[in-house]
């Protein structure tokens, strides 16, 4: 896996409260990767550390497979939940300064900046103070401030927040483009569906430590556990038969229309899949058969449970 960005056994205390517990994370290149994890878990404590905004008392972090410096920050665009605008500043005035804090010289960040306002629908308001924005366009200021210097390296917490649903789906479209284009993004959210929809990996972070790593395809597949959802044409006792020792039934048979039933069971092993998928095709006027795969939304409250 080419790694652009590893951390190593992080570990960052406060007066009496252990927020990052030895946490460990490699991010691929390339890659969306969502940063999770409950209210207080240490996520935004572990971004400050990538970012520099705080020390860790131990471990390291790598960049490119060398430690990170304070040079570093020009290749890491960083949006925070926490928003911050000068409300008395106009709009272009003050994302022409953000970008010149990036390294970008006037002339550049103002053709890029143009470039992005009419990207995402605000180019009209250049002029206006940023105290006459609303909360999605103030948001859309602050995205392009976070991406228009092209870091190799994009930080986003809770970018959603604040949009409706069509913007919302606009800055995913967006996120996308820019890992298309070569970024790598590290992604923040409590919002499990944008998960499913935009992330590759993750990292789950709960009481400072990371609990679970890896690809969203790998550990749903994985956190699924041989569950599938059959559609046949026999009682319940001939699909047991059928089942023998392999598989089980897990609750009550539906019926559905044309007199099938649908019913969910549980196949002790993975060898044994192909198995009984052809046991019930031969025996039970199989109709269909479907993989009840786990959203993330059910892992995460699983893994901080501790019951996945």
């Amino acid at each position: 896996m080419d790694t652009i960005l590893k951390i190593e056994n992080v570990t960052k205390s406060y007066t009496g409260h252990k927020a990052l517990d030895d946490v460990s994370l490699e991010v691929p290149r390339g890659a969306v990767y969502g940063l999770l994890g409950p209210n207080g878990a240490g996520k935004t404590t572990l971004i400050r550390v990538i970012t520099r905004i705080t020390m860790a008392d131990k471990g390291r972090v790598l960049l490119d497979g060398k430690p990170l410096t304070a040079d570093d920050i020009f290749h890491i665009g960083y949006m925070p939940e926490e928003r911050g605008l000068y409300k008395k500043m106009r709009v272009g005035e003050q994302a022409i300064f953000f970008a010149r804090l990036k390294g970008l010289t006037h002339r550049e960040a103002e053709r890029r900046l143009r470039e992005w306002f009419e990207r995402l629908s605000i180019a009209d308001w250049w002029e206006r103070k940023v105290e006459d924005l609303s909360k999605g366009m103030a948001q859309k200021v602050q995205f392009i401030s976070t991406v228009v210097h092209e870091p190799k390296l994009l930080i986003f917490d809770e970018p959603f927040s604040g949009f409706d649903p069509i913007n919302a789906n606009a800055m995913k479209e967006e996120i996308l483009g820019l890992r298309d284009r070569g970024a790598t993004v590290i992604f923040s959210t409590h919002n499990m569906a944008s998960v499913e929809e935009i992330c590759d990996h993750i990292t789950l972070i709960n009481k400072s430590r990371n609990i679970l790593s890896g690809s969203v395809e790998e550990i749903r597949r994985s956190a699924g556990g041989n569950n599938f959802e059959v559609t046949h044409r026999v009682n319940d006792d001939t699909l047991r038969a059928t089942l023998g020792d392999r598989a089980v039934i897990v609750g009550e048979s539906r019926g559905i229309v044309g007199g099938y039933s649908q019913t969910n069971i549980h196949i002790h092993h993975d060898e044994d899949v192909r198995t009984v998928i052809a046991a019930l095709n031969d025996r039970c006027d199989l109709r269909s058969l479907r993989e009840m795969i786990p959203s993330m939304n059910d892992i995460f409250i699983r893994a901080v449970n501790g019951t996945l």
